[in-house]
């Protein structure tokens, strides 16, 4: 009998077009040599435009996901998705929890890419409070980071994206990598910040076109990364090679945004080019 492979436990809402949530998870960590374990914490209704509905799982049944899992098998590293609610926000903190030794990615979904409200005040307020103390990691665009970071105090001004890291950081978590999207650049620009300032800074050819999930699979190719034992600077950048080449072999299947191809190393026209500069 040959070795299990490490195991990746996602927290995710499912996303019929395969482009995000659970699904994403799946295929991203199966692509990079993970098994996936995946408990649903909400049904969406969506296309490749945006989200219309989302309808958040009795915490209870989450809570009893991941408990039959966890008691079943070990598990080598958390993801977080979206999550729907306070109550399962609560009941995800306190199950992993009861896991300190084992990483935790978090990816705050606050919005769809089209901009559909997927996070209220509350929740971001919850996520603060009780996942950010344990997240290894948390992997917010710079719209998600700013949001979260929000003081009283900012009054109508956006602090800069070093200070929002540093007030999450403060938060508890030990990484914060803010991506570069959403900013008006030539290229995105990822920043990966740890207690003693900025770890490593990694710039990507901007592709054309939206893409539909490419948060998912960064956080979910970073859970990979670390269930395969690289360090997290390592791991951080192998996992934005990975996003990046299957945003670039993305495809368009419906009238929305791009998909990710997660398995483009699969495809026989794959030319494996690299549109990184690391700094």
């Amino acid at each position: 009998m040959s070795q299990p492979p490490p195991t990746v436990l996602s927290f995710a809402a499912s996303d019929s077009t395969g482009g995000a949530g659970i699904q994403a998870d799946i295929l991203t960590l199966a692509s990079m040599g993970c098994h996936p374990l995946t408990v649903i914490t909400a049904v969406t209704v969506q296309d490749t435009a945006g989200v219309d509905d989302v309808m958040a799982l009795d915490p209870e049944w989450v809570v009893d996901q991941a408990r039959a899992v966890l008691e079943d098998m070990p598990v080598h590293v958390f993801k977080i998705g979206l999550l729907g609610s306070v109550e399962i926000i609560t009941a995800i903190a306190e199950v992993v929890s009861d896991y300190p030794n084992i990483p935790l990615v978090l990816d705050p979904v606050l919005a769809s890419g089209r901009g559909d409200e997927l996070a209220s005040e509350e929740m971001v307020a919850a996520m603060r409070e009780l996942l950010l103390p344990q997240a290894t990691i948390i992997t917010p665009n710079s719209i998600e980071a700013r949001r979260l970071a929000q003081d009283d105090e900012d009054d109508d001004d956006m602090p800069h994206l070093n200070q929002c890291a540093g007030r999450l950081l403060h938060m508890g978590c030990e990484y914060v990598l803010i991506t570069g999207t959403h900013e008006n650049t030539s290229q995105v620009v990822n920043h990966l910040y740890g207690t003693d300032g900025i770890v490593r800074t990694d710039s990507w050819d901007r592709l054309a076109g939206s893409y539909h999930g490419s948060g998912c699979t960064l956080a979910s190719a970073i859970a990979a990364a670390l269930a395969n034992g690289l360090p997290i600077a390592e791991g951080v950048y192998e996992a934005q090679e990975y996003t990046w080449q299957s945003l670039k072999a993305g495809f368009r299947p419906g009238m929305g945004q791009h998909l990710p191809d997660r398995l483009f190393w699969a495809r026989d026209d794959h030319d494996g080019g690299n549109g990184s500069k690391e700094k």
